[in-house]
């Protein structure tokens, strides 16, 4: 487990030539050789601030060369004698003598290597000084995080909404190995009104922009700006009710011609901490079974229907999965499901056959995150064990082994704000998931601000701290 770890002015500008177009048929080995030697000299281009450090590492490597052999004692060179006779002259000091040339031979090998050390460094710094200013204040820091996350736990989260967000923002802290993948039936709000105003075949992109947003490490005015939302004067002209980030996804899919694409150039827009990746890229439609016996179509409009969801289906009901999500999820380390709309966010990924297939193979820990609160239209009166069989029923297959269940209440004034929405606390029966054949792990798992939801470090420590202890366990699988 990764620990966690709490462009300046050209004064000689040179005009930038245009990248050269590679030849039809391929590249022979000289051309090759030949391209390679040019990148190299590129280096070497005035204004960089590059060239004056890279002269000091052969000045530093034949310091230490000198070092090395006056610490050794070798005096069959000339230039060593010279270096005696020198010495003995302006100090009376003689090379011959181990008390003079030990000294002298580490002094000079230290100063080589800390000058080796300064060019390198010095050369560092001039890149990362145009491609990221803001990490030169503490540069060994910044790297040392960036090596402990790429180094930690290959984890993909399966789900949809703000509470996939919220564990993302935990988990990013810990490792840059995340993938994160999102459900496509969202039909409501901004990712609606583009899904009807586009033309094609759009797929939402507010829960992806979401996860983007939560991985994103780019200036906290990018994301505010990716999360801003449209309000004009005029309600009706098409634009108020959008967000930024999904006008930008939405243009980025009809300028790619490919959602997927789309996705993946915005998130190098973000600097995001690993991959977000949709469910399926085909056009899908959530279909609700009512236990009044109605179908309801839509994500939204299943939502707020009054009568008890029964259960939920796709529309095609044999949507294709993303290859690469599948992928992902077979080379985890860890698998989690939610926190999230049971029957909305989490259950429409696992209707994905071979999403569900994909899960129930992986030899992952795979890890289910119980809701805190019920969701009205959805889990009304649901507790924690329910909420299991929901997603259990719904898969066919088994594709987690662990529940993490929250057992701290929130306080009386918060669970009198949501009782008035008609929420309420998911009542955590750990006896009846654990005869369900699971194994629970509980805590106290919530943050209390404006709402109530999972805090995202107690989320991911309780989840890494999982890991650590059962790793062995999946290593020898």
């Amino acid at each position: 487990m990764a620990t966690r770890i709490n462009i300046p002015s050209r004064r000689d500008p040179t005009p930038i030539a245009p990248p050269e177009s590679p030849p039809p048929g391929g590249d022979s080995p000289e051309t090759r050789l030949q391209r390679s030697m040019t990148q190299g000299f590129k280096w070497l281009y005035p204004g960089l601030r590059i060239k004056r450090w890279l002269a000091l590492i052969p000045l530093g490597i034949l310091l230490v060369i000198v070092g090395v052999m006056v610490l050794a004692n070798i005096q069959t060179l000339n230039y060593l004698d010279r270096m005696a006779d020198w010495l003995y002259r302006t100090s009376h000091l003689s090379l011959d003598r181990p008390a003079v040339y030990v000294p002298l031979g580490l002094s000079l090998l230290a100063f080589g290597l800390g000058t080796v050390f300064f060019a390198l460094v010095a050369v560092n710094r001039s890149i990362v000084g145009v491609l990221a200013p803001e990490s030169l204040g503490d540069l060994p820091s910044v790297l040392h995080r960036k090596r402990a996350l790429s180094h930690g736990p290959r984890i993909v989260v399966v789900g949809g909404g703000t509470g996939l967000s919220t564990l993302l923002r935990g988990l990013k802290q810990y490792t840059g190995n995340l993938t994160a993948v999102v459900t496509m039936t969202d039909d409501g709000g901004s990712s609606g009104l583009l899904q009807k105003q586009m033309p094609g075949r759009m797929l939402p992109p507010g829960d992806i922009r979401n996860c983007l947003v939560a991985l994103a490490d780019a200036e906290p005015l990018m994301q505010q700006l990716f999360q801003y939302r449209f309000a004009t004067n005029d309600a009706k002209d098409g634009l108020s009710g959008h967000s930024f980030g999904n006008l930008l996804i939405a243009a980025m899919a009809d300028i790619t011609g490919d959602f997927e694409r789309a996705v993946e150039e915005t998130s190098k827009v973000l600097a995001i901490r690993g991959r977000v990746l949709p469910s399926t890229v085909e056009s899908v439609v959530l279909v609700g079974e009512m236990e009044d016996g109605r179908e309801v179509t839509g994500e939204t409009n299943i939502a707020t229907d009054p009568a008890r969801i029964d259960r939920i289906r796709l529309c095609p009901d044999t949507p294709r999965a993303l290859p690469e999500a599948v992928k992902a999820i077979a080379q985890a380390d860890i698998v989690l499901m939610g926190p999230g709309s049971v029957f909305t966010s989490v259950i429409p990924n696992l209707l994905v056959q071979e999403i569900a297939e994909a899960l129930s193979k992986a030899k992952a820990l795979k890890v289910y995150v119980c809701n805190v609160m019920t969701q009205p239209g959805e889990t009304d009166g649901y507790t924690a064990s329910q909420h299991v069989a929901a997603i259990e029923e719904h898969a066919g297959v088994r594709v987690f082994d662990y529940v993490l269940v929250n057992t701290a209440r929130p306080s009386g004034e918060m669970m009198a704000r949501y009782t008035k929405t008609g929420a309420e606390f998911v009542d955590p029966d750990l006896g009846a998931i654990t005869q369900q054949g699971y194994t629970v792990v509980k805590g106290a798992f919530i943050s209390e601000t404006a709402v109530v939801r999972h805090d995202p470090d107690r989320l991911a420590h309780a989840i890494l701290k999982l890991w650590q202890e059962r790793a062995p366990l999946f290593s020898s699988k």
